[in-house]
């Protein structure tokens, strides 16, 4: 038996008589990177909200670590370790790189927000806050307003602000969405570092990505679960190709 972080059981979800998510059973292993994918409209994007419970299921079941959590709240699973990068880790771009990862950790121990403390009070907090923006290659921006950062470091930095929540699986939502190449390989070595000790399930359009990192790939075509395996498995897959379409198809064999 495979040790299974999260799995879903005939999840569904319909808007008035459109079925956006259908009957997707879904296995995501403990410590690996696992990737879903699917051209546009292939229900991606719904049924990660499923996942996180932004959208209630029609039907099916959602377990994490085999409780049943269809029916939880996002505050709920987030209190469990299921946290969605880049949606709720928003960062705050008034404030410095530390001070938001520092609000992240305050999040984690669930006490009011000490804004109105002195700094002194804080100290307990910025050591882990420097740690976390060391994983992420961000110290020498600790005192940088959030605002001035470059794009790609501010992914960095909600991935910090993530991580500061001590996450047991981590949900990113195209996390490389926008960036050049230089960002895009930065962040992708990133996610590769960060995701030691941890479960990360994302979704991501950009195939080079997907092939350098992800152990295993979930293909989504009209919401429905078309293939899963490897990405030399799934890039061969003459349904996945066919779904892809031209170029796609093309990008599908040429990523890796």
């Amino acid at each position: 038996m495979t040790d299974v972080i999260l799995e879903t059981r005939n999840l569904t979800k319909e808007f008035k008589g459109f079925t956006a998510v259908s009957a997707v059973n879904l296995q995501i292993e403990r410590g690996h990177i696992h990737a879903l994918i699917g051209p546009n409209g292939a229900g991606k994007t719904t049924c990660f909200n499923l996942l996180t419970k932004f959208l209630v299921p029609t039907s099916g079941q959602i377990l994490f670590n085999g409780r049943d959590i269809t029916m939880d709240a996002p505050a709920q699973i987030a209190r469990q370790g299921i946290i969605r990068s880049f949606q709720i880790s928003a960062v705050f771009p008034h404030m410095s790189v530390l001070e938001n990862v520092r609000i992240g950790l305050q999040r984690k121990l669930g006490t009011s927000f000490h804004f109105w403390k002195n700094g002194e009070s804080l100290k307990q907090l910025d050591e882990r806050a420097m740690q976390l923006l060391e994983e992420v290659d961000l110290t020498s921006f600790a005192h940088t307003t959030t605002v001035d950062l470059p794009y790609g470091r501010k992914r960095a930095l909600e991935i910090a602000t993530t991580l500061a929540m001590e996450p047991e699986l981590m949900l990113l939502d195209e996390p490389t969405q926008g960036m050049g190449h230089e960002d895009v390989d930065r962040v992708t070595a990133l996610i590769k570092k960060v995701s030691a000790g941890r479960t990360i399930l994302m979704v991501e359009h950009n195939m080079s990505v997907i092939a350098g990192i992800c152990d295993r790939i979930s293909v989504l075509q009209r919401g429905a679960l078309l293939a899963e395996g490897s990405y030399e498995e799934v890039s061969r897959n003459p349904q996945v190709m066919e779904a892809y379409m031209g170029s796609t198809s093309a990008e599908l064999q040429g990523a890796h």
